[in-house]
């Protein structure tokens, strides 16, 4: 799964070469011939080649100054909590300010917590925003030991309790899960810790409701057949050599069949857009697809059981999950808020899948409750784009501080 995809890079790394070099020549700005149709049609199609060879890396988050009350204010990415699988970010604003406090979740699901950046610029001029950084597994040696779900539980409850009391808490798909259970084991013992709120996002909770083609796939195998599938070993010369993970590129495959169509009229949009001039249109798809193709591996253990408790056997739903031989009682959830947003054309995560969690937590009180269902959003448009910014972010700040 390595070999086939490393010697495809090697091989296209000349054509790659070739194609940003005509692409720099078509468009440099003392080209004379650089505006006309036909040379920017060449621009385009040599970008198009050039970014269909390339090797997309993990991008910077690039959030260095934000606009509070019409003043910029410079920020700072701090590293808060270090582990082999997960760096703990905090964005520290210049200044002191009484907001409140955030610890956005990030999804282990493929893509980097970068995919979050629109995410963490809505909320930074206002909140005091923390992010969990996930690892690329095959960076993280086989010393460091296994991951799987109940280790995120863990690392969850220790990021809750470093940041202490009045903490909210806002995930974005797959951690509505782990989420809701360290909820669950914090607020059964009591601890000062448990969040002041849980603002779940586009989170199977329930994937038994209204299923997705996500859904639909999982139960056509079983997880025996899922770990020949897609399990692999990092092979030598990666420092997670011998660990057992999901590989990103096996991810971004399945990511982009569920919707080909989508993607390459993307792509031909951009090649559009660069022979009309339309600069702002383009740069937008680029940065999209920057971050969209940059993968990394999971740990094999997380995925499979996260499959078996989300898809297969819907524990959580079921009142059947355990973390460590314990039972998770949600209905001890009493002290947090609880809100859920959903996108009303979401093709991961349906409608309805995310609601399911206020039925479970009966001990929160109504006026601590919140649900919204975006229409026009896709799975994406939840927590990036216009949607997120002017529907679901408003929604999100309003609901901080009701129930803060």
């Amino acid at each position: 799964m390595y070999f086939a995809p490393d010697l495809t890079r090697a091989l296209a790394r000349p054509i790659h070469e070739w194609a940003a070099m005509w692409r720099a020549a078509f468009t440099h700005p003392i080209n004379p011939a650089g505006y006309l149709p036909p040379v920017r049609a060449l621009a385009a199609a040599a970008e198009l080649l050039e970014r269909a060879t390339a090797e997309y890396h993990k991008p910077e988050f690039g959030l260095e100054r934000i606009l509070v009350e019409g003043h910029e204010i410079p920020v700072r990415e701090e590293l808060v909590h270090e582990s082999p699988f997960c760096r703990l970010l905090h964005f520290r604003r210049e200044g002191s300010r009484r907001d409140p406090r955030v610890l956005i979740v990030a999804p282990l699901s493929g893509h980097h917590a970068t995919l979050l950046r629109e995410t963490v610029r809505e909320l930074l001029p206002d909140h005091d925003v923390y992010l969990t950084d996930w690892l690329d597994a095959r960076l993280v040696p086989l010393e460091a030991g296994s991951f799987g779900l109940e280790s995120y539980v863990d690392l969850l409850i220790e990021h809750l309790e470093l940041l202490g009391p009045r903490t909210h808490v806002l995930s974005v798909c797959q951690p509505a899960v782990p989420v809701l259970i360290a909820s669950a084991l914090l607020a059964e013992d009591g601890s000062r810790a448990q969040p002041a709120s849980m603002v779940l996002i586009s989170g199977p909770v329930d994937t038994r409701v209204n299923p997705s083609p996500v859904n639909q796939f999982a139960w056509c195998h079983s997880l025996k057949t899922l770990e020949s599938m897609v399990i692999h070993r990092v092979p030598a010369g990666h420092p997670g050599a011998g660990r057992r993970v999901y590989p990103g590129i096996l991810q971004l495959s399945a990511f982009m069949s569920l919707d080909p169509r989508r993607h390459v009229d993307a792509h031909v949009g951009l090649f559009k857009d660069v022979v009309k001039g339309e600069f702002a249109s383009a740069e937008k798809r680029r940065r999209f697809y920057d971050e969209y193709f940059a993968v990394m591996d999971l740990p094999a253990e997380f995925y499979l059981e996260t499959v078996h408790h989300v898809f297969h056997a819907h524990s959580l739903p079921r009142g059947a999950m355990l973390h460590r031989g314990r039972a998770v009682r949600l209905e001890a959830i009493r002290r947090s808020g609880l809100m859920t947003v959903e996108g009303g054309e979401d093709d991961i995560t349906a409608p309805g899948q995310t609601e399911a969690a206020h039925a479970l937590c009966p001990g929160i009180p109504a006026g601590r409750r919140d649900h919204l269902v975006q229409e026009g959003a896709g799975h994406y448009g939840t927590f990036s784009g216009r949607r997120w910014k002017e529907g679901i972010a408003p929604r999100v700040r309003a609901f901080f501080r009701r129930v803060g």
